[in-house]
C-alpha cells in the first residue's frame, strides 16, 4: 500500500516559478513619505520656542498663533499625507 503523502509530493510540478520578494512601496509611496515626514518636522519646529529665559518671568509668545494653530496643523496634515503614502498603489 503506497503512502498517501509520497503521492502528494511526486504529482506536484518541480518546475513552478518562485515569486521574488519585491519592495513593498513604490518610488511615488517612497517620496510622499518623505513629504509627509518634513511636513511633520516643520510642525515640530514651529511648535518649538517661546519660552522665557527667566522662570519668574511669563512670556505670552507661547501662545502666539503659529504655535496653537499653524504647527498643530501642519503636522495633522503631515500624518494625512503619510496615510495617504501607505494606501497610494505603486502601479499606478
Amino acid at each position: 500500500m503506497k503512502n498517501k503523502k509520497s503521492e502528494s509530493t511526486k504529482t506536484a510540478p518541480k518546475n513552478t516559478p518562485q515569486s521574488q520578494p519585491g519592495f513593498v512601496f513604490g518610488k511615488k509611496n517612497y517620496l510622499f513619505m518623505i513629504i509627509g515626514l518634513a511636513v511633520i518636522a516643520l510642525g515640530f519646529i514651529l511648535m518649538s520656542g517661546g519660552g522665557s529665559d527667566d522662570p519668574n518671568v511669563f512670556n505670552e509668545a507661547i501662545f502666539n498663533a503659529q504655535r496653537i494653530h499653524i504647527a498643530p496643523m501642519l503636522v495633522i496634515a503631515g500624518f494625512a499625507i503619510e496615510i495617504y503614502a501607505i494606501l497610494l498603489n505603486p502601479d499606478s
